[in-house]
């Protein structure tokens, strides 16, 4: 860690001090980098969660959300669905099967995820790639954000409800895709769908503000099946277990290649690299079934049960893969080893 950002943090740390009045022992800052690598100061002790998150005044998920759809017809011209005649007007084909994407805080539908599956699922087959746009949410001081996972999950599900009375899909075709805080709006889509959505990627699920058990965190019941992808475990992402399979990729908590990584913008951000890549690629990620949680945070894996890949399509819907996983990448693409 550089002495710039010791000094940096410090000189924040003093002015906080100064200008509040109260100690900085009463809160809990953090630099947490949004979905862009920028930082942003975050005081996560200062609130408490309501149990019954609420929609926030400046945002109307069925408004504000936008779908984009993307398809082989229109590969990189987005069609915007809003409605039932829009859907039937679209390139949207309800014989091939639908993927959602969904990004993470002080991020758009322009967030680098968003491009790279949908580009590595069109290369592999016909697909309706829909990516939601719940920048009105998201884009707000990261409190405000999580609270509105929730109604954004909520949003994203009455959305599946209009496509599925317009084109009769049943959501056993659906994939929900979702990085950092789009990880648990993905879930609370799911819960609107009774968990009966096919798949529920869940990439690197928001730490901060989050806990098991919560009505609005992922968790194992969003989909018939969750998986997650740990890439910065007990930083940026959660420290815990939220999905049926839970893969730990180099240990889910640092990844080779990112250096420093002051903050985990890095290593956060490889988990939508490597979901986009094991889609298309001819080599997987392999991975071990581990005996428990506690043995990935000691760094150990005990080989128990059946390996597994991680991500990839079609999913691990059906295979009987659950537990703990763990394996080792690649420090630059293709991180995939086999």
């Amino acid at each position: 860690m550089s002495r710039f950002f010791l000094l940096t943090v410090a000189l924040i740390h003093s002015c906080l001090y100064l200008t509040s009045g109260h100690p900085l022992r009463e809160a809990r800052w953090e630099l947490i980098p949004d979905g862009n690598g920028f930082f942003q100061l975050v005081n996560i002790a200062a609130y408490t969660v309501p149990e019954d998150d609420s929609v926030q005044p400046l945002f109307n998920p069925t408004e504000d959300i936008i779908y984009r759809l993307f398809t082989r017809s229109n590969p990189t011209e987005a069609q915007i669905l809003t409605d039932e005649a829009s859907i039937q007007d679209s390139y949207f084909n309800p014989e091939h099967p639908t993927r959602f994407t969904i990004h993470g805080w002080n991020n758009d539908g322009s967030h680098f995820m968003n491009q790279e599956i949908r580009d590595e699922f069109l290369r592999v087959g016909d697909f309706n790639i829909i990516t939601v746009d719940w920048g009105v949410g998201a884009i707000t001081n990261y409190i405000s954000a999580r609270l509105n996972v929730g109604p954004a999950g909520q949003g994203v599900s009455g959305f599946i409800d209009i496509l599925k009375a317009a084109t009769g899909i049943s959501p056993d075709s659906i994939y929900i895709i979702g990085f950092s805080l789009g990880a648990h709006v993905a879930g609370n889509a799911g819960k609107g769908q009774e968990g009966l959505v096919n798949t529920i990627i869940a990439l690197d699920p928001a730490g901060p503000l989050f806990s098991p058990g919560q009505d609005t965190a992922v968790s194992p019941t969003d989909g018939l099946y969750v998986e997650t992808i740990m890439t910065n475990a007990g930083l940026l992402g959660i420290d815990t277990i939220l999905g049926q399979a839970n893969f730990f990729p180099n240990g889910g908590r640092i990844q080779p290649g990112c250096g420093e990584d002051t903050g985990g913008s890095c290593a956060h951000g490889r988990a939508p690299q490597f979901y986009a890549e094991s889609i298309s690629s001819s080599t997987p990620f392999r991975a071990t079934r581990c005996a428990n949680h506690d043995e990935i945070i000691g760094g150990i894996c005990t080989p128990s049960g059946d390996d597994a890949n991680m991500g990839g399509q079609p999913s691990n819907y059906g295979k009987g893969v659950n537990g703990i996983f763990y394996l080792s990448t690649y420090s630059e693409s293709p991180f995939a080893m086999g």
